[in-house]
């Protein structure tokens, strides 16, 4: 059966129960390599003359069916799976870089690719630097002649801001320079970067795509000769590969993943709403926002806007660290995407390693908190809010 739906298509993409001995559920293959008839047929699956699976850092029946999912969730042509978001981050960029060579990122990244993009231009000589990608003017004077990527993420962790998607994939195409889009905080629910023009797309399968916080993955997405390249390269030899579990835990997470979305999504509009009313907070970060500076922007690349929520506290870091630790249902975490709410404290959790000048140019403030919004009622979350916010 051929379908098109997403709802549809996460729930049974690349799996024939019928072909596994009728199992509704799709099986763990929990093994490190695999037996071949003959030594002529192995010689041939290392030639790439013959299908057929050879190890499983190198490809794995339960991975690739995780594979061939989130390439049909995100309109793509092929699927990798890594062990983590950031093996699946140092993979591409890695992949589509050396020395010598810039990449071009949106005006805040996520703390780790901060480091990782720190490490490439100090042991590698690959440099970069962060731009607003406000207009196509001002994007074309930020492009050298030795940008080879282009990497975004919207919206950008933790400030919320977004990047319009369509407008620099456009440009970077003038250029022949390739889009990189982390689509983490939507999902390919809520966001299909591809689809708007973009050459790669990657995810912390950690989070949204997994939904239940028991699982540490990435995944990204492309076209099949890029994605393949990549895999023969940085993914074989740098090894960061997803486990057959992990990916079975994945495939698990994500048949639930439009029903979660919507009510995340749901949870935090009016969670949003009721925080900026609130006295104590001085700024609400929600791109569902009306007043959110890049609202129109949001309605237009996102079906939805999303179950992270980003405040400010009025007072200073102490206040705001007051107020986490008088939570009590929301838990202190630095996670996103569970079924439980949590929060964090962007400038001494996960962006912590960027050094302060460049936080506060990225808007991360140490009143700022990001809330990740989760399944519970939302009045119980809002209570244990409004009772922690009372105190200040």
């Amino acid at each position: 059966m051929d379908t098109k739906r997403f709802e549809t298509e996460v729930i049974h993409k690349g799996y024939h129960a019928l072909q596994h001995h009728g199992s509704l559920s799709p099986p763990i293959f929990q093994t490190s390599t695999f037996v071949f008839d003959t030594a002529e047929s192995g010689a041939k699956r290392f030639a790439g003359e013959e299908e057929g699976f050879i190890y499983s850092r190198l490809s794995n029946p339960t991975v690739a069916m995780l594979e061939e999912r989130i390439a049909s969730m995100e309109n793509g042509e092929k699927g990798l799976a890594f062990g983590s978001g950031m093996a699946a981050v140092s993979a591409i960029l890695l992949g589509l870089t050396k020395t010598g060579d810039h990449i071009l990122c949106s005006e805040g990244v996520y703390g780790c690719t901060f480091g990782l993009l720190t490490l490439m231009e100090e042991k590698y000589h690959i440099t970069h630097n962060f731009h607003s990608m406000s207009d196509e003017d001002s994007l074309r004077s930020a492009i050298t002649d030795y940008t080879t990527v282009i990497y975004v993420e919207s919206p950008i962790n933790p400030t919320m801001k977004l990047v319009d998607i369509e407008m620099v994939s456009r440009v970077a195409k003038e250029y022949g320079i390739p889009v990189v889009v982390d689509n983490t905080f939507c999902s390919p629910y809520l966001q299909r970067p591809l689809d708007i023009g973009c050459d790669v797309v990657i995810h912390s399968a950690t989070k949204y795509l997994c939904g239940h916080g028991d699982v540490i993955g990435g995944l990204a997405v492309g076209k099949k000769e890029l994605l393949s390249h990549l895999a023969m390269t940085t993914q074989k030899d740098i090894g960061g590969v997803m486990s057959p579990f992990d990916a079975w835990l994945l495939l698990r997470g994500m048949k639930t993943l439009p029903v979660r979305m919507d009510r995340h999504c749901d949870n935090a509009k009016k969670l949003a709403a009721l925080l900026k009313e609130h006295p104590a907070v001085e700024n609400v970060l929600f791109p569902g926002d009306e007043d959110f500076p890049q609202y129109e922007l949001a309605k237009k690349q996102m079906s939805n806007a999303g179950g992270l929520i980003s405040f400010e506290i009025k007072g200073n870091k102490a206040m705001a660290q007051k107020f986490m630790n008088s939570l009590e249902l929301i838990k202190i975490a630095v996670s996103l995407g569970d079924a439980e709410t949590l929060i964090q404290h962007p400038s001494t959790m996960t962006h912590a390693v960027v050094p302060e000048e460049n936080r506060m140019q990225m808007g991360i403030s140490d009143r700022l908190l990001r809330l990740s919004v989760g399944l519970e009622a939302w009045e119980d979350i809002w209570a244990d809010l409004e009772k922690a916010l009372n105190q200040l």
